[in-house]
């Protein structure tokens, strides 16, 4: 069986037995009879792939694994103690222990990627390539490893597709802000004249983008969307354990929203050792570049440099003085509403957590229903709270610039006109995202 006709089995069939055994119309038992008759028993020598089939092949045996970790915990007392025994009847060409073959295959990607699903797979791997324009330009552009125009998922159901298309296309604008700010990371980078400022202005446009795409969904009806239920109850779900200890796949996992965090910095204590908590589970080269955001001077360190004054000083200076040094520097107006429509992004993120997870867990709590056995739904996969992401996002809104807020107000600095996003072109919002194969 070549990899394409794994992929045809993980994108028809899989679906369809996790929706019957989920609805317990079929026992769990067949899943693993049909995936070796179907899929195990004929996949490929690795060495023959090349890196992007081995990629495309990551994504459908992550589907796979997930789909049994899943069934097996939930059906199988001490299961969720022992989440890497639901591999045990899983054997490809009759003697690779299914875990050490995803491994060897991941391997041989050349990227880097996790020896379980992770979110590079699910999500950037999984969704076909998508395209950013600003005013009609493309400024990033965030490959997919299939070109047939499908999303796998878990359960073949539009809401899933439709939630991992949020979760790249927001990827996606991350990395056109990030292509915009990185360049100001070079030594001797000039942070106050006018190509920096177009570049921080830029940058918040796309945020600012980013952010409406977040309220947008949230405003959607569910069956536009993904019910809280849905999501709760059969989506994170799959998202179980393969091995004690090991990393989930989880939105945690952007690397994008990561070194965003790091190029502008962050005053939440121990926020780097929590991003490198979640290393094993990032790409190679991810690793790499966030590694060296974090022990690298941020953004606004810089820039505070360039114009002679430290964040302490600013804290401690005076409205007269604040209101000079803006006067002298018409450039601060500009990074400080970056910084803040970074910390207004953070909000909505918050605000599409609580609405999916948080408030309707507390809602089961105070009725009696408890939480979920096999992935808890009061905390993230990666187990961030919701007082963890209050607090990181009340440590966005205290930036390196917030002392400049009082003497700013009538410049109305957080206010950046909203940037909805467009499919395509023809309309009028300048940011634009295209979903390419």
């Amino acid at each position: 069986m070549v990899p394409e006709q794994v992929g045809d089995w993980v994108l028809h069939e899989l679906p369809r037995l996790n929706e019957a055994i989920l609805k317990d119309h079929a026992p769990p038992e067949l899943l693993i009879t049909e995936l070796h008759e179907h899929v195990l028993d004929h996949l490929p020598d690795i060495v023959q792939l090349t890196p992007a089939q081995a990629q495309r092949l990551v994504v459908h045996l992550g589907f796979v694994g997930a789909s049994v970790a899943r069934h097996f915990q939930e059906h199988t007392e001490g299961g969720i103690e022992h989440p890497e025994r639901a591999f045990d009847p899983l054997v490809v060409d009759d003697h690779i222990p299914f875990r050490t073959y995803f491994a060897t295959l991941a391997a041989h990607t050349g990227t880097g990627h996790y020896e379980r699903d992770s979110y590079a797979s699910l999500v950037r791997w999984n969704v076909g390539t998508v395209r950013v324009r600003l005013h009609d330009e493309v400024v990033a552009e965030l490959p997919g490893v299939f070109n047939d125009g499908r999303i796998r998922s878990y359960t073949g159901t539009a809401g899933e597709e439709r939630f991992f298309l949020l979760v790249k296309q927001g990827e996606a604008i991350e990395l056109a802000v990030n292509c915009f700010l990185e360049p100001m990371t070079r030594e001797h980078a000039d942070l106050i004249g006018e190509s920096a400022r177009h570049r921080v202005q830029e940058a918040t446009v796309l945020l600012g983008a980013l952010r409406r795409l977040f309220i947008d969904f949230a405003a959607l009806p569910p069956e536009q969307t993904m019910a809280a239920e849905v999501f709760m109850d059969v989506f994170r779900q799959f998202a179980a354990h393969w091995t004690p200890g090991d990393i989930p796949p989880s939105g945690a996992l952007d690397p994008e929203a990561l070194k965003r965090d790091f190029l502008l910095g962050i005053a939440e204590e121990g926020y780097d050792q929590q991003a490198r908590r979640l290393f094993p589970a990032l790409l190679e080269r991810e690793r790499e570049e966030i590694d060296d955001l974090i022990v690298a001077p941020t953004l606004p360190q810089r820039l505070l440099a360039e114009i002679g004054v430290d964040e302490s000083t600013l804290r401690l200076s005076d409205e007269g003085d604040l209101r000079r040094l803006v006067a002298h520097h018409p450039a601060l107006i500009d990074w400080y509403r970056l910084l803040a429509m970074h910390a207004r992004v953070s909000g909505a993120h918050l605000m599409l957590s609580k609405k999916f997870l948080f408030k309707p867990q507390r809602q089961r709590d105070e009725a009696g229903i408890g939480d979920r056995k096999l992935v808890s739904n009061r905390a993230g996969t990666t187990g961030m709270t919701e007082t963890f992401l209050e607090r990181i996002t009340r440590a966005r809104q205290n930036h390196a610039l917030a002392a400049l807020r009082p003497v700013l107000i009538g410049e109305n600095p957080d206010s950046v006109p909203e940037t909805g996003v467009r499919s395509g072109r023809g309309a009028a919002a300048p940011v634009a995202l295209e979903l390419i194969g």
